[in-house]
């Protein structure tokens, strides 16, 4: 049973469900949000056909600053920016930024509420080949933790372009997180995205355990949630695309209702989306929950399909997890 208000791609489930990575979303996003407000611009790390920031740059060349191999000082050089009136985004992989350039986010955007808005992009480990080295899996713990930032990690090409747009008209540091390869396409236009609002994608009628998911694995809670219903467990599954600001009423309701939780997300379980919901419920709604995600390992080369079974995030493994939370309650 999908929920009614999600509006949820009707080919979800098909053999030839729409794929695209969500950085196109970011590029696609970039221009809408340029064309809306003079004031954006873009900064880029050698990386702008990657990143997918190529169309801005051809249609914005005056707005557009390659600043080349150097990701400290593309922070340092929004920051200005983002205290001078200025819309700044800047782009790279997220293993250089925010992971090469943390202590600039940090002093001179984040500390400073410099209006700048960071595109991680090859998030995950679904970086596939590239290996350990080229797949951020501890970005949203860096991000989070800073204050003054805001942290997006959208489910698709669709989500992540709604939240570039929505990043552009919202105050203050944004860290949106972005992945590699081709995705599921589970949202359309008409879904609801709103910053720091959380969505309910899937609600059986006897929900037994709330998945509470973030990004590309949204796809395979959901997957994981309709084999579960012909078992007859019921589940919510809720895509929590907003890390900070975090919708805690709408995920502790979706906790009181199921009585347990699962965290998925393609991240450490260190820092990440399971320990954002695990301090929510430890304060606030204590429940049995279990994490899928890495758990304190880097990841290897291989195919990004591959990867996620092997570090067991799968949907095999979001079923297990569902059923020991059960057994917990």
């Amino acid at each position: 049973m999908v929920h009614e208000k999600a509006k949820l791609n009707p080919k979800l489930f098909e053999k030839d469900v729409e794929m695209k990575p969500t950085r196109d979303g970011f590029g696609e996003g970039l221009l809408i949000a340029a064309r809306e407000h003079e004031g954006v611009v873009g900064l880029c790390a050698d990386l702008t056909e990657s990143t997918r920031m190529e169309a801005f740059a051809k249609e914005f060349p005056e707005r557009f600053f390659e600043i080349g191999v150097a990701e400290q000082n593309m922070a340092t050089i929004a920051a200005g920016l983002g205290v001078s009136g200025k819309i700044p985004f800047i782009a790279s992989y997220a293993t250089f930024s925010p992971g090469r350039n943390y202590e600039q986010i940090r002093t001179t955007i984040a500390y400073n509420d410099s209006n700048v808005k960071i595109a991680g992009h090859h998030a995950g480990i679904s970086v596939g080949p590239d290996g350990a080295t080229h797949q951020a899996t501890e970005d949203i713990a860096i991000m989070r933790a800073m204050p003054n930032m805001k942290v997006f990690v959208p489910c698709d090409w669709i989500e992540a372009k709604k939240a570039t747009v929505a990043a552009a008209k919202l105050w203050g540091p944004v860290y949106i997180r972005f992945g590699r390869e081709k995705t599921p396409v589970i949202t359309t236009g008409a879904t609801p995205f709103v910053p720091g609002k959380a969505q309910v994608f899937w609600k059986s009628r006897k929900p037994r355990v709330a998945i509470i998911a973030c990004g590309i694995l949204v796809y395979q809670a959901l997957r994981a949630a309709e084999e579960l219903e012909k078992e007859r467990i019921g589940t919510i599954v809720v895509n929590n695309h907003s890390i900070k600001p975090l919708d805690e009423r709408s995920l502790l309701e979706a906790a009181e209702q199921a009585g347990a939780v699962v965290t998925v997300e393609e991240h450490q379980i260190a820092g990440g989306l399971g320990s954002v919901i695990a301090e929510l419920f430890a304060k606030k709604h204590p429940v049995p929950i279990e994490f899928v995600g890495l758990h304190d390992t880097f990841g290897e080369s291989g195919k990004p399909d591959e990867l996620i079974e092997k570090y067991g995030m799968g949907v095999k493994d979001i079923k297990a997890a569902v059923k020991k939370a059960i057994m917990r309650k």
